[in-house]
């Protein structure tokens, strides 16, 4: 009995310990400001695009363009990643662009990529679909101007200290002229201690 009671004790002292390891996971709320790293991450490519596009929104070359009466076509194309870590810029970019198609202010156009998928798709209905029904190619709406960009960094780490400087650059250029129309930047600067991370 005594044996029995005593395997029975620890099997429950291991399932506690076991449990005591185990992963825990909290939900959080999608724009809450997490810094783990001090890397760049989900936060600051929100509040990045965010700040931007408003700048770009409220600058001059807009409300010259007003005077059309109508909203200015863009499209987004390359924002390069010149920093010393992997940045998705993919998610970067989606931010503008939603930022973009939600202010009201413009059209956007579908990125090359998008609007290759687009055409593969016009020339299966050319040959699939009905002719009342298919859409036709050569008609696409084309954009006025592109933004481009990039993402720079500098880090000055010393021990288990940091400073990491990221500096994001973006031009929104006039396609038929190549005029730069507006040029942005944004400058973000963190200090991180205790960091076993190698920037």
């Amino acid at each position: 009995m005594t044996s029995f009671s005593t395997r029975i004790s620890s099997l429950a002292i291991a399932a506690a310990l076991f449990s005591g390891c185990g992963t825990k996971v909290t939900r959080v709320s999608h724009d809450s400001t997490i810094d783990l790293s001090g890397a760049w991450n989900d936060t600051d490519a929100r509040l990045v695009s965010e700040e931007m596009v408003k700048d770009c929104l409220a600058s001059t070359w807009l409300q010259a363009y007003g005077a059309q009466k109508k909203s200015p076509r863009v499209v987004v194309g390359e924002v390069r990643n010149k920093s010393h870590e992997h940045i998705s810029t993919e998610t970067f970019i989606n931010d503008i662009e939603r930022y973009l198609v939600n202010s009201g202010k413009v059209d956007f156009v579908a990125n090359k990529a998008e609007r290759n998928e687009l055409r593969d798709e016009k020339a299966d209905q050319a040959g699939n679909s009905s002719v009342q029904t298919r859409q036709a190619a050569g008609e696409e709406s084309g954009a006025e101007y592109m933004i481009l960009g990039s993402i720079n960094s500098i880090v000055d780490q010393e021990g288990s200290k940091a400073v990491v400087f990221y500096q994001i650059n973006l031009e929104l250029i006039q396609l038929e002229t190549h005029k730069k129309v507006w040029i942005g930047d944004k400058k973000i600067k963190k200090f991180v201690e205790n960091s076993s991370t190698k920037f």
